[in-house]
């Protein structure tokens, strides 16, 4: 399955909740969807999305999903003891193209032998799901946001080299106030 495949199921399904995308996805995600409750978040440092991600799942109502990539998530694997630990309406979904796809296409340490779901599971997250092709993908959305616990996914996607770095969709400080503006209201956009 794509990268933009998965996307497009997610779009369909995500509801009223926040979608904080980073690398990749922040090049893919303003396509096919772009409220004011999407934020497309490109640090300097890889890794700190599904932070940003929980904080504002403890901060609101609302339910948070988290576009992590496998690199990024590898640069942060703590991240998962906290989500565990703090438990918040927040969904880390990892997709894993075994690649640093937008920083030139490197290999991350143990590609293809790292078992994302094993660690989630091991990091104290009881709700853990993998899929490897678009069928599993669309039949298991539903029950994959069916919840308020953390819960972690493993998409195993088709990866591309030769991709540059995106750009957000728009200046930081215009996505920090649409996304501020939106929470205020409690109005979903």
């Amino acid at each position: 399955m794509t990268h933009r495949e998965v996307l497009e199921i997610l779009a369909a399904h995500r509801g009223d909740r926040i979608v904080i995308t980073t690398m990749g996805s922040v090049g893919l995600w303003p396509a096919i969807s772009d409220t004011p409750l999407d934020f497309a978040y490109l640090p300097s440092s890889m890794g700190q999305g599904v932070a940003v991600g929980l904080g504002l799942a403890l901060a609101q109502s609302r339910g948070v999903i988290v576009l992590s990539g496998d690199g990024s998530l590898l640069m942060n694997l703590g991240s998962l003891v906290t989500v565990a630990n703090h438990p918040a309406n927040v969904t880390v979904l990892l997709i894993d193209n075994g690649l640093y796809e937008v920083t030139g296409g490197q290999d991350p340490a143990g590609a293809g032998k790292t078992d994302f779901a094993g660690l989630a599971r091991a990091a104290g997250i009881g709700r853990v799901f993998s899929f490897t092709n678009l069928d599993e993908w669309r039949s298991g959305i539903v029950e994959v946001l069916s919840s308020s616990e953390p819960t972690f996914v493993w998409l195993k996607v088709q990866g591309e080299r030769g991709k540059k770095t995106p750009a957000p969709p728009r200046p930081m400080a215009e996505q920090i106030q649409r996304l501020r503006s939106a929470l205020l209201s409690n109005t979903p956009k």
